[in-house]
């Protein structure tokens, strides 16, 4: 097993010098194109009781640049695990994954997040005259380009390599299989496009 850094070094070697220089501090004008055209980010948190990847999407461009050093992020209705907001209230350590449909490289970004409640900003992210409970800041401390290469050989854009939903368990079922045998998985895949039309924000 490997323990060290220097291990690690002596398998991979140094970075190369241009995937050091691609990571900047603020977000460039090249970067923020890639931000505003993705409608879709994984953020990655930790705290006390561990640590969480929540997805997040919405209309592309729903990531608002406020300035070239600060992300806004709204929190939409969700399961309310708040997961990455108890995380966030002990550790404000954030990382960033932004992915634009069809284009194989994707956007990084660390920083640290605060928890912003404010009326007037809620308000500014409305949909259909619904605002988010809360909006997610991030103080941008580093900003990089990811290559390709892990899109180009998972194949994730290719429409014909799509996986067909049905042969996957149902929502429905993998629920009522970790659930009490009054739960209803069927009733519940039922009623989930319904929910999905009128729960989205």
């Amino acid at each position: 097993m490997l323990t060290s850094v220097e291990q690690l070094e002596e398998i991979y070697g140094k970075p190369n010098e241009r995937s050091v220089r691609k990571e900047i501090s603020y977000i460039s004008k090249d970067y923020a194109a890639f931000i505003l055209a993705s409608p879709f980010v994984m953020l990655a948190s930790a705290g006390e009781d561990g640590l969480d990847c929540s997805p997040k999407g919405d209309a592309t461009g729903f990531v608002r640049i406020v300035d070239a050093h600060t992300l806004a992020i709204p929190d939409r209705p969700g399961n309310n695990r708040i997961d990455t907001l108890r995380n966030l209230v002990h550790d404000p350590r954030v990382a960033l994954l932004f992915l634009v449909p069809g284009v194989g490289e994707m956007m990084r970004v660390n920083g640290r997040a605060s928890i912003a409640d404010d009326s007037d900003l809620l308000a500014s992210f409305s949909v259909n005259g619904k605002a988010p409970r809360t909006v997610i800041l991030v103080h941008v401390e580093s900003v990089y380009f990811h290559c390709s290469k892990a899109v180009v050989r998972s194949d994730l854009w290719n429409g014909e390599k799509h996986v067909d939903r049905s042969t996957l368990p149902s929502a429905g079922a993998m629920l009522q299989n970790v659930s009490d045998a009054s739960f209803d998985g069927d009733a519940y895949d039922r009623a989930l496009p319904g929910r999905l039309k009128t729960d989205l924000y």
